[in-house]
């Protein structure tokens, strides 16, 4: 378990975190959320011990950082942003340093990193300079290293950044695979990262939080939650049609005029409404859904003006 409390950063006369606390519990994926400036990557720098607060105490499975500031560090693996190592070592050398420092030797050690290197798909460059890799496989020996120790916490920075589709699949895959027994901390600013990987979020805005829910109960309180999204075969208008709706709605145009949203204007459910007018004027349906919402609108309007 992370329990942050009241925890206040400042640099000069900027206040970066104001007053934060925060609980996470094993098994949790966190994706921690907010604008430019925010104070995410602080607050991770905060927790791995790189940086200090200027009030405020974190306790990780119950121990202190500040007093117990070794034996937490051991629990936890670190991915910072732009993933920084050693340009002119191999990767497997570098992996190497990573574990001697992690306290493995001999046999373990080269278990370890064999199973790191097939975890994140390295095999096939590990004896190249990182310096000459691309961005993608820099990310990957990046969370190579913060998982070798088989750690407790990982608090990934930006995770798939720089990765090609298929690498953000393997890599949310795999940490999903990995948050069973621990407790995983995202901070990211892909939105569909979070409704793919998290089982919470958490938005900050100024260095305070702003909302904390699943993803599902964040997307609830989107002005699109259970609008309902029209994909039609040729141009055909619908306005008139919804003129028989009893709630009160609005229509937006999707691309061209042959897709619409169709949104309550007190959230209320108009799918089987909505349904029923299509069916009975015979539009040319090619797909109607009902949305739960829209991560990115809640996201906006909580941190409106915040960047």
């Amino acid at each position: 378990m992370i329990e942050i409390s009241n925890l206040t950063k400042t640099f000069s006369d900027s206040v970066v975190l104001n007053n934060l606390s925060l609980v996470v519990e094993k098994g949790e994926v966190l994706g921690f959320l907010g604008p430019n400036g925010a104070g995410k990557s602080t607050t991770m720098r905060i927790l791995t011990g790189f940086l200090s607060a200027n009030k405020g105490t974190i306790k990780v499975n119950g121990q202190d950082l500040e007093s117990n500031a070794v034996d937490v560090k051991k629990m936890i693996g670190y991915l910072p942003e732009g993933a920084p190592s050693y340009g002119d070592m191999t990767v497997i050398s570098f992996m190497k340093f990573i574990g001697e420092i992690r306290g493995y030797k001999g046999d373990e050690l080269s278990e370890r990193i064999n199973y790191v290197l097939g975890l994140v798909d390295l095999q096939g460059v590990s004896l190249q300079a990182i310096e000459t890799l691309s961005k993608g496989y820099k990310r990957r020996v990046g969370l190579a290293q913060a998982i070798i120790h088989d750690p407790q916490i990982l608090l990934l920075d930006e995770p798939t950044d720089g990765l090609d589709p298929n690498q953000k699949q393997q890599v949310r895959a795999l940490i999903k695979s990995l948050s069973k027994d621990k407790i995983v901390v995202i901070s990211t600013h892909i939105l569909e990262e979070v409704t793919s990987v998290c089982t919470r979020a958490v938005i900050i805005s100024q260095g305070r939080i702003v909302a904390d829910g699943t993803p599902a109960e964040l997307e609830s309180k989107s002005r699109y939650h259970n609008a309902v999204t029209i994909k039609l075969l040729r141009p055909y208008d619908i306005s008139e049609d919804l003129l028989e709706l009893k709630e009160e709605f609005s229509i937006e145009t999707i691309g061209n005029s042959s897709g619409y949203c169709v949104v309550s204007e007190k959230g209320e459910s108009l799918f089987t409404s909505v349904s029923a007018i299509a069916y009975r004027k015979n539009w040319p349906i090619k797909e109607v859904f009902a949305t739960r919402g829209q991560l990115e609108d809640v996201f906006s309007k909580l941190t409106q003006g915040a960047q």
